[in-house]
C-alpha cells in the first residue's frame, strides 16, 4: 500500500517534435496496459517545453522528455525504458 500520493507522469516535449509523438503514443499504452493489469497507474501530464523558458533551456536537446517522481528519462525512446522506470518507481 503507498502511503505517499501516486505522482503523474509527466512527459515533456514541444509542438512538432516527432519523437514526443511516437513517445506520447506509447506512453499511453504503457499506460493502459497498467490500467487494465489492475497495477496502480499515474495520469500522465503533458508539458510543453516552448510555454516555459526554463523547461526549453533544460529539455530542448533532451526531449522527450518522461518524469515520474523523482526520475527522469532523457530522450525517452524507448518503451522499454520506460517501462521499467514505471515499474521502479511504482511497484519496487
Amino acid at each position: 500500500m503507498r502511503l505517499a500520493p501516486l505522482p503523474d507522469l509527466i512527459l515533456y516535449g514541444r509542438p512538432g517534435c516527432g519523437l514526443c509523438e511516437e513517445a506520447r503514443g506509447f506512453v499511453t499504452e504503457l499506460l493502459d496496459a497498467r490500467r487494465t493489469a489492475g497495477l496502480e497507474t499515474p495520469s500522465l501530464v503533458e508539458r510543453d517545453i516552448e510555454t516555459n523558458p526554463t523547461w526549453e533551456r533544460a529539455y530542448f536537446s533532451s526531449i522527450p522528455v518522461v518524469e515520474l517522481g523523482d526520475r527522469r528519462l532523457e530522450l525517452a525512446i524507448s518503451p522499454a525504458k520506460v517501462r521499467r522506470l514505471l515499474t521502479d518507481v511504482l511497484d519496487a
